[in-house]
């Protein structure tokens, strides 16, 4: 299993940079560029035309490791990676919508907030019906971290608080991604814990854990064209498919409360544009952050006066969320062990 493991996170790496020395020249071919928000730091601007739906990139690597390395797997009836893989597609399909529209308007607006919540709701009840009826959840016992313990719970809430964790979560991500490589480097860390955890919970779970490795290579290829200064973008086609990667790991494990440690990035990315939006309509003007998302903030040198660079930020995030999937890790270890 350590040779698939290795094989898998080479073949992602790989995969992910050949295609990128076509598929970014042929974005740039296409003028397929992002717009920059206006109300962004201004010295954003001068990202604008950068190519954008380079999430392709990792998406295509991933999707080859977990259908080549990981074919014996899924021949024999393991499923977790197909079902983890089309969830994601989905979401990504939901993300290429999105970035289409950007492209056709020439604007930073996409479809509708209505249009993604909805598509994003009804993607999450397909995948926990699919994972239910495969008998990969058990709303009956569901797992508790650190404690090693489970509690029932009615499935009909089970199935509420779960969408709203996998489009809350799936948005999170998508926010993350507001620096040249932050998504990317956040990302990795999470599915090193997946693939390590995988691997140490045996047979089961052996195309989970090809997928995870092959989505760890498949980002580190695509950071040799995201990393500052960004030869492209992954757009919302490559940071929904992310988020979807994420939840779909995290559910198909049936250990989704693992998330609020090891997505805590993307948990304090959400809560501070939550809390900016809250703030300042109770207060009719005036901000918490000099910018939200988190990042923005640290970025404009709130509270400390440092202005952090994208670098300097996008290497504090990846430790964060290093730190916390070790911590995860100890923290549900014991879970089929």
């Amino acid at each position: 299993m350590t040779t698939r493991l290795i094989a898998a996170l080479i073949l992602g790496f790989v995969v992910a940079v050949l295609l990128g020395r076509v598929y970014v020249p042929w974005l740039r071919k296409i003028h397929a560029g992002q717009e920059i928000r206006e109300d962004g730091p201004t010295w954003h601007m001068s990202k604008a035309g950068t190519p954008t739906m380079g999430g392709v990139i990792f998406i295509i690597a991933v999707t080859v490791v977990a259908l080549t390395v990981g074919f014996t797997f899924i021949r024999d009836g393991d499923m977790g990676a197909v079902f983890v893989l089309l969830f994601s597609l989905f979401y990504g399909a939901i993300g290429f919508l999105d970035d289409f529209e950007k492209l056709k308007k020439k604007q930073n607006l996409g479809l509708s907030a209505k249009a993604k919540f909805i598509l994003q709701l009804v993607v999450a009840i397909a995948l926990l019906y699919l994972l239910r009826l495969e008998g990969y959840l058990t709303p009956e016992a569901v797992y508790i971290p650190f404690w090693n313990v489970t509690v029932s719970m009615p499935e009909w809430l089970y199935f509420i608080l779960a969408a709203f964790i996998i489009v809350g979560t799936v948005n999170s991500v998508n926010l993350t991604d507001g620096l040249d490589g932050l998504a990317a480097s956040v990302t990795i860390p999470v599915f090193v814990f997946y693939t390590a955890v995988c691997f140490a919970w045996g047979v089961q779970f052996r195309s989970l854990a090809v997928f995870a490795a092959g989505l760890t290579g498949g980002l580190f290829g695509f950071l040799v064209y995201n990393f500052y200064p960004a030869k492209c973008f992954m757009g919302d086609t490559g940071s929904l498919f992310l988020g979807g990667a994420v939840c779909g790991m995290a559910f198909a494990l049936d250990m989704p409360l693992i998330l609020v440690t090891l997505g805590i990035i993307y948990i304090i990315e959400a809560l501070s544009d939550i809390l900016q939006v809250i703030y300042f309509k109770l207060t009719h003007g005036k901000r918490i952050f000099k910018m939200a998302p988190f990042h923005h903030h640290l970025e404009m040198g709130g509270w400390s006066g440092h202005k952090w660079t994208e670098k300097q930020i996008v290497a504090l995030f990846a430790a964060i969320s290093l730190i916390f999937a070790v911590i995860s890790f100890a923290g549900c270890i014991g879970r089929y062990s």
